[in-house]
C-alpha cells in the first residue's frame, strides 16, 4: 500500500468518525438536561451529621438480628449489600415467615430519593428506619423492646455515648434511627459507565446504549425516571395509558391512597429509581416481572402508550445496564455481646 494511498484511507476514517462524535455529544448535552451523576463522596443528610462514629454504629444496627423479636431479622435481610440493596424476591419474608405486601426496594442510593417506600410514606432515612422494626409482618418489634436491648449491652452504651456526644440518654430509639440513616447515606454507587458518559467520556458507551439512552429520553421515560437517581423524585399512576393485569398491579394495592386518602392517588406510586437495575429483579411494587426486558415493555404499554419493538426493548435495556455502579465494599460488623439482661428471642410461630 502506497502512503498516498493510506493517507487516503486515514481521511475517510476520519471523516466517518466525525458525525458519531457529534453525535455523541448532542446526546451527552441532552442528557445532562435530564439527569445528574451520582457524587463520589457521601451526601449531607438533613438534620443528622453524618460522622464516621454515627456511621460505624449505624453499620452495627444495619446487620444486628437483635433488633428484631425473634433475633433472626435484621435490616441486611431484606436489603442485603451483596445482591444490589435488596432481597431479590417477589415480597419480603419476615417474622413468622410471613409474606410481606409488596417488593423491597433497594437502598443503595435511596438516601437521593424525595420519600422512601413505594408509597413514600416515610419522609427521609430515618423515618424509615422505623418502619420495618415495627411492623409485624417484618421484625415485629417496638421501640421499649429495641432500647432495652441497646442498653442491656455495655458495648453499644459506648458507641451510642461516642455517636451522640453530649446527650443525657444516647441509647434511644429516634438514634437508633440516625446512626442507621448515616450509615446508609454511605451506601452509594458511583462511577457507573453511565456517570462516566455524563461527565465526558462519551466513548464508555457503545453505539448500542447510546442509542438505548436516545430511545429512554425520546419515547417519554426520562419524563419520571430522571434526576441523580432516575427516578424516586415524584410520584404516578401505574398505568398512565393502559393498566397493567392483576398479575402485575394488584388491585387490593392502591399505593399512595392508602398514606393520603385522596380519591386521585389510587394506584399512583413513587417512580422506581433505576440505578443498579439489572442487580435488582424482580421489579414493579409487586414483585411479579423477573425479566428486565418484560419490565421494559409493559412500561412502555402502561406508562407510555408505546408498543416497543423487540430491538428498541433491547436497546433501551442496554442502556438501563450501564447504570450499574460502584457497589460499596462492606467490612461486615462485630456486634456487641449480650448479656443476661439482653431480652430473649421471641418465639416466631407460622401464621
Amino acid at each position: 500500500m502506497t502512503t498516498k494511498s493510506l493517507r487516503a484511507m486515514l481521511a475517510c476514517a476520519v471523516f466517518l468518525a466525525v458525525p458519531t462524535v457529534a453525535l455523541s455529544n448532542d446526546l451527552l448535552e441532552e442528557a445532562k438536561d435530564y439527569f445528574e451523576p451520582i457524587p463520589s463522596v457521601v451526601p449531607s443528610v438533613k438534620n443528622n451529621a453524618v460522622t464516621g462514629d454515627k456511621i460505624e454504629l449505624g453499620k452495627m444496627l444495619f446487620f444486628d438480628p437483635r433488633l428484631s423479636s425473634s433475633a433472626l431479622i435484621s435490616c441486611n435481610t431484606c436489603h442485603n449489600l451483596g445482591m444490589g440493596g435488596d432481597d431479590n424476591l417477589e415480597t419480603s419474608i419476615g417474622h413468622g415467615w410471613q409474606k410481606g405486601p409488596r417488593n423491597a426496594p433497594t437502598v443503595l442510593n435511596a438516601v437521593f430519593n424525595i420519600a422512601q417506600f413505594w408509597d413514600g410514606r416515610a419522609e427521609d432515612l430515618k423515618a424509615q428506619a422505623k418502619g420495618p422494626v415495627q411492623a409485624g409482618v417484618e421484625m415485629a418489634s417496638t421501640p421499649a423492646r429495641v432500647e432495652a436491648t441497646l442498653k442491656s449491652m455495655p458495648a453499644y452504651e459506648v458507641a451510642f455515648a461516642k455517636a451522640f456526644p453530649g446527650e443525657d440518654s444516647p441509647i434511644s430509639f429516634d438514634n437508633m434511627a440516625k446512626a442507621i440513616e448515616a450509615f446508609e447515606a454511605t451506601l452509594i454507587t458511583p462511577y457507573s459507565r453511565f456517570d462516566q458518559f455524563l461527565e465526558g467520556n462519551t466513548k464508555v458507551m457503545n453505539e448500542e446504549e447510546q442509542a438505548g439512552l436516545q430511545l429512554f429520553i425520546d419515547t417519554g421515560c426520562a419524563s419520571c425516571h430522571a434526576g441523580v437517581n432516575l427516578g424516586g423524585e415524584g410520584y404516578y399512576p401505574f398505568g398512565v395509558v393502559e393498566k397493567p393485569g392483576a398479575d402485575v398491579l394488584p388491585a387490593g394495592d392502591k399505593g399512595r391512597f392508602a398514606v393520603t386518602q385522596t380519591a386521585d392517588e389510587e394506584y399512583v406510586f413513587r417512580a422506581g429509581p433505576l440505578r443498579n437495575i439489572e442487580l435488582t429483579a424482580p421489579y414493579f411494587h409487586s414483585g411479579k416481572v423477573w425479566d428486565l426486558e418484560q419490565a421494559v415493555a409493559i412500561m412502555g404499554t402502561s406508562q407510555l402508550g408505546e408498543d416497543l419493538s423487540d430491538d428498541e426493548i433491547k436497546k433501551i435495556t442496554a442502556f438501563l445496564k450501564t447504570l450499574t455502579g460502584e457497589q460499596p465494599r462492606v467490612s461486615y460488623p462485630i456486634l456487641p455481646v449480650e448479656t443476661s439482661e439482653t431480652p430473649k428471642p421471641e418465639l416466631m410461630v407460622v401464621k
